[in-house]
């Protein structure tokens, strides 16, 4: 869920040539004033599109050029029309003869259901673990298995639930001045639904409102309810006990349980069962508790987004066919950080580590990896799928381009629209400026110079970190451009000192393969949870992007030295010697996938006046997470070891803190990166995890306990880092 500004001033519009901005003149004072449109042209972008690799029956099939210029509605307008009846009475009770409406399935025999289901009689017949033939008579396996029931869920009260949504549907309309939904977005889902499957909604969970907001879309949209799953632990008995009434599912205590314990596997197979039933509204009460003081303010707009739903069994199928051999990042990386090794291995990385908890823990290890394949995959697309907020941008422009607000502000919201993200803001440039600073005025400082200027700085400390964590959401929309402007300053670093003239470092010959590898040692580097990575998606093919889109972006010129084939030449070199005695079926000497053939190709830095400004601006956006990268790789020698992993993480963090206050670059000080950087030193072997008697504990490595290996590492990270 999106929040943005409503502007209410009474201007005129005039499209300019390009027709992507707008000049408005005011009434009164004929002033030109520039305004900011969530669109290029005439149309805005369509984001969250699913794999077309993993799932491409889904993303055909589910998906249409039409639905494109389908528009928005605004889902808590419910009129006259949303009824059955007319009449001026009508036009008052609205609210409440639309609740009545709403179609709300009963589902009385749900308990005798689950009781009868085969999982459950499995236990209860002593054929499954955990069952009768473990010690447990069946009456009583029956008993436990009613009394996991009960404190799952009670049977709802559907007058309840329709009163409830009337009272939401009034607190809604106070606090919002309108909720927009694409209905594209939503005709998506509702053709996902027609299939007969069960339809599964993951949240990115990005406002307190989401657990107000996607029950009611859903059910004003004609999806029924959502059935939605608590930890009982987070909720007082009371509330828990109103919470079932309406519908709510709340995890059994037993459920975290080992997968080795009877106690667990029955109450798992239990609530396996129960979600079948029905549940609503769970977290509205949940949300409400923390709304104290929002209706205050001023109303504002919201916008859902619902990226496209696809096939989890399509998904499933061809997720397993497309698995390669990977190697770790300790194979991968570890030789060319020491000096062992100059080439990149060619193949993939292999899965970073998480911890495996709760349900995770019942799988096995290679459902374990389709399970964390698929969080890339619903990653990438409810980050590609959220708007792009006025605060990101201007945390940016603070952070890292802090010269012109109004006239950066513009470039910068024009840039995210053309690399096809969207934003979630309209208005006139300075009325947004003016509330984006208000919205960011307890972290900013104002200050008022010559000739009514406003100069505005950044709080120190707490508020730099804000303002970092805030500039975090633009990263996804520059990610590939900034992740080759390091492999870039990477490459250079032998070469160029950083603080060296823009002209000198436009001199130096970039090989496109040289381009390439340290493309991908970055790209081994950081983790893929930022990078939203697929895992379909071979890091070869992203190296190409990247290098594709420094090209796009005028940073990177084609340079043809004396001998060499020429760029705009697509004519094969070697067509008789490599391709003429090859089978008409074989592409195994494709164009993407023979990097032989780039050994001519060089490149230099672009000597356009911008340049050096956005070449700084895209290093600086990975800056905050390879300094606390580097910062790590220093703290080896203070790191009290061994420890536990949530304990050095701790050590790591006062040590980001203290540096900070030194250096003044509190951008690092986030417990996010701390984290980060000890779960990368994990995988690439500089930290080791061993068993104790309390508990796993972290080790230095027997390699990196020499100064020397630590100086090493902090010199691999340091050159990616510029500024």
């Amino acid at each position: 869920m999106d929040t943005m500004s409503e502007a209410r001033l009474q201007t005129q519009q005039r499209s300019s040539r390009n027709g992507r901005e707008t000049s408005l003149w005011s009434s009164g004072f004929g002033m030109k004033l520039e305004a900011v449109t969530p669109f290029l042209g005439k149309y805005r972008p369509f984001v969250g599109r699913c794999c077309q690799t993993c799932t491409p029956k889904s993303w055909e099939s589910l998906f249409h050029r039409s639905i494109m210029d389908l528009g928005f509605c605004n889902v808590i307008l419910v009129k006259e029309e949303n009824t059955r009846f007319r009449g001026w009475l009508v036009r008052r009770l609205c609210y409440f003869l639309w609740s009545l409406e709403q179609h709300i399935p009963l589902c009385q025999d749900a308990p005798q259901k689950i009781m009868e289901s085969t999982g459950v009689q499995n236990i209860i017949s002593g054929r499954a673990p955990g069952g009768a033939g473990e010690g447990q008579g069946p009456s009583l396996v029956k008993k436990e298995v009613q009394r996991i029931l009960g404190h799952i869920q009670t049977p709802p009260r559907p007058f309840l639930l329709r009163l409830f949504s009337w009272a939401l549907l009034r607190f809604l309309n106070c606090l919002f001045l309108n909720v927009q939904l694409h209905k594209g977005q939503m005709k998506m889902v509702h053709k996902a639904a027609q299939a007969g499957s069960p339809l599964v909604l993951l949240s990115t969970h990005k406002s307190l409102l989401d657990g107000i907001l996607l029950p009611f879309v859903l059910l004003s949209q004609g999806l029924g309810v959502l059935r939605v799953a608590w930890d009982p632990r987070i909720f007082s008995p009371i509330l828990r006990a109103l919470l079932k009434k309406l519908g709510g599912l709340f995890l059994p205590p037993e459920a975290n349980l080992s997968p080795d314990s009877s106690e667990g596997f029955l109450a798992r197979a239990v609530f396996h069962e129960a979600l079948a039933p029905l549940g609503l509204w769970t977290g509205a009460l949940a949300a409400l508790r923390s709304l104290r003081g929002w209706g205050r303010g001023r109303r504002v707009c919201a916008h859902v987004h619902l990226a496209q739903p696809f096939s989890l069994q399509e998904y499933t199928i061809n997720a397993r066919s497309c698995w390669d051999s990977r190697q770790t990042l300790e194979q991968l990386l570890q030789p060319i950080v020491l000096g062992q090794c100059t080439v990149v291995p060619d193949t993939e990385k292999e899965q970073e580590w998480t911890p495996v908890t709760g349900p995770l823990l019942a799988l096995k290890e290679e459902d374990q990896l389709l399970v964390r394949r698929l969080s890339r995959h619903i990653l990438n697309a409810s980050v590609a799928s959220s708007a792009v907020m006025s605060t990101a941008i201007m945390a940016t422009l603070l952070l890292f381009r802090h010269r012109k607000l109004l006239g950066e502000f513009s470039w910068l919201t024009e840039e995210t629209l053309l690399r096809g993200f969207d934003v979630g803001f309209s208005g006139q440039l300075r009325c947004l400026v003016q509330h984006t600073l208000s919205l960011l005025r307890a972290h900013v400082a104002l200050l008022r110079v010559h000739q009514g200027d406003l100069l505005v700085v950044p709080r120190p400390g707490p508020g730099l970190v804000h303002l970092a964590r805030l500039s975090a959401e633009l990263l996804p929309a520059f990610l590939s451009e900034a992740v080759g402007a390091c492999a870039v300053r990477g490459l250079l670093a032998g070469r160029v000192p950083p603080e060296g003239p823009w002209e000198l470092q436009g001199i130096e010959l970039l090989s496109q393969n040289d381009l390439y590898r340290q493309i991908l040692l970055l790209l081994h580097l950081l983790p893929r949870d930022l990078l939203l990575l697929q895992p379909c998606q071979s890091s070869y093919c992203y190296c190409q992007e990247v290098l594709d889109r420094l090209i796009q972006c005028g940073l990177l010129v084609a340079e043809e030295t004396p001998g060499s084939w020429p760029a705009c030449d697509t004519r094969r070199q070697r067509l008789s010697a490599e391709l003429l005695w090859k089978p008409s079926g074989d592409f195994t000497d494709s164009d993407s996938d023979n990097f032989e053939e780039a050994e001519g190709r060089y490149f230099r830095l672009s000597q356009q006046s911008r340049c050096p400004d956005f070449f700084l601006f895209l290093c600086r956006l990975l800056s905050p997470l390879l300094k606390a990268f580097a910062q790590a790789a220093t703290f080896l020698r203070q790191g009290q070891l061994p420890d536990t992993e949530s304990g050095y993480v701790e050590q790591l963090f006062q040590h980001l803190q203290a540096t900070a206050q030194e250096e003044g670059f509190f951008e690092c000080a986030d417990p996010n990166l701390a984290i980060s950087a000890v779960w990368t030193f994990r995988d690439l072997g500089v930290l080791q995890q061993m068993p104790s008697p309390a508990g796993p504990m972290l080790h230095l490595s027997p390699t990196f306990a020499s100064w020397d290996n630590q100086e090493k590492l902090e010199q691999f990270i340091q050159q990616f880092i510029c500024g």
